[in-house]
């Protein structure tokens, strides 16, 4: 009889490690308890209720695009519900309204600024990551007050929590402490004397509450985020977010993109297009143009590769984007300006990993209704196969112009 031999005991080192180290934070749980508790006795705080201030924090709960994550299709808005995929399961989004039962009807504005800043709940456990408060701890006590008193406005919802899907043993308490005394430490926003009032504001609102770097900054195996936004593939999701440098010539395609959902090169789509509905397009002139000239002074992204000098395309794939994709996009790839996309220097076309477009091919291209653009046009699904379409997305990252590398089936298949 042949024995497997089991996988050496060193390929689960780090999770081993992980557990250890939970272990002697719940050791001292019973500190945090009494931390805790000594905190819901103290007098709480009395957060500002006035007009001015729910109308400060409806405006700061679309920077944050809280919504959306906090809205179900056809839900009651910041009802909760919406599972969230993560490498590690599916995450539920908590009630957001003031339902005594199942929202934050009994929560305080010092235990919604615990959340925002520490990361824990009214009873003072950790929360899930996917809630951003590694983003959210620099947003001031200001901003939290205001935000609280926006969501104490809303009419309550009742909508029973439902329990996360996570695998073990990141459904443990442990597993969650460990993971912040590993990846987390409360901060604060510390704005820089030397750059621009528009830079810190920028500064603040894609660090704080915009929390780009939740989607546009690689995470290692067990989902510690990165600090630069240097772009991957989103956790849990298999759509690529590129990294947020902009070059100066590229502020006023950026700015329409988040205020409309579309600009000169390209659309909005997949979780892109949500922030886009929930969130960008009512930011003020003010907020985009503060944003961008934040993103300018990131660091650029690592040169992306290209196809090699002189090699060929193939000639399934021009047949295909003649007879699906040139009556919109244009047989050069010119698209029709405010209407189809460019596919000629469209940087959604050459970014490292194809998984964008073959979304938008095989599942089709939808772009966000917005106030400022309520009716755009659509591109419909194809069903396509595998090899046919990483021979249509090779013509199409290498033509006009475009010198992206070949896309093979295999990419195709992982993509989708």
């Amino acid at each position: 009889m042949k024995i497997t031999r089991p996988k050496h005991w060193s390929a689960w080192l780090p999770l081993i490690l992980l557990l250890l180290l939970a272990g002697v934070l719940i050791a001292a749980g019973g500190w945090w308890r009494w931390v805790a508790d000594d905190r819901r006795l103290a007098a709480p705080s009395v957060a500002p209720q006035d007009a001015a201030t729910i109308a400060r924090g409806a405006y700061l709960a679309k920077l944050g695009s809280c919504a959306g994550c906090h809205t179900t299709s056809g839900g009651a808005t910041f009802a909760g519900g919406r599972g969230i995929a993560t490498p590690f399961g599916i995450v539920y989004a908590g009630n957001l309204t003031p339902d005594d039962a199942t929202g934050l009807g009994r929560w305080s504005a010092d235990d919604f600024w615990r959340a925002m800043h520490e990361g824990r709940g009214r009873d003072g456990r950790a929360l899930v990551p996917a809630f951003p408060y590694t983003e959210f701890t620099k947003v001031t006590r200001g901003d939290s007050d205001a935000l609280w008193a926006y969501l104490r406005s809303v009419p309550p919802a009742s909508r029973p929590r439902r329990e996360h899907e996570l695998a073990f043993p990141y459904n443990t308490p442990l597993a969650l402490e460990a993971w912040r005394a590993i990846y987390f430490e409360r901060g604060a926003f510390e704005p820089e004397p030397a750059r621009s009032a528009d830079w810190n504001r920028g500064a603040y609102l894609a660090q704080g509450l915009g929390h780009c770097a939740a989607c546009h900054a690689p995470r290692d195996r067990f989902g510690g985020p990165g600090d630069v936004p240097s772009g991957g593939l989103m956790a849990g999701e298999r759509w690529w977010a590129p990294a947020l440098y902009i070059h100066p010539r590229e502020v006023e395609s950026v700015v329409a993109l988040l205020k409309t959902g579309q600009s000169a090169h390209g659309t909005a789509m997949g979780p892109m297009a949500e922030v886009v509905v929930w969130g960008t397009q009512h930011w003020s002139d003010a907020d985009l143009n503060a944003l961008a000239v934040y993103l300018q002074s990131l660091p650029p992204a690592p040169a992306r590769p290209t196809a090699p000098a002189g090699a060929t395309l193939p000639d399934r794939g021009q047949g295909l984007y003649a007879n699906r994709c040139a009556d919109c996009h244009g047989t050069r790839g010119e698209g029709v300006p405010g209407v189809y996309p460019p596919l000629a220097g469209n940087p959604s076309v050459l970014q490292v990993e194809p998984v964008n477009l073959v979304h938008a091919v095989r599942h089709g291209g939808f772009a966000p209704a917005t106030l400022a653009h309520p009716r755009p046009f659509g591109m419909p699904p194809n069903d396509i196969d595998d090899a046919a379409l990483a021979d249509l997305l090779t013509f199409v990252r290498g033509s006009w112009g475009n010198d992206a590398p070949a896309v093979s089936a295999l990419q195709v298949f992982h993509a989708r």
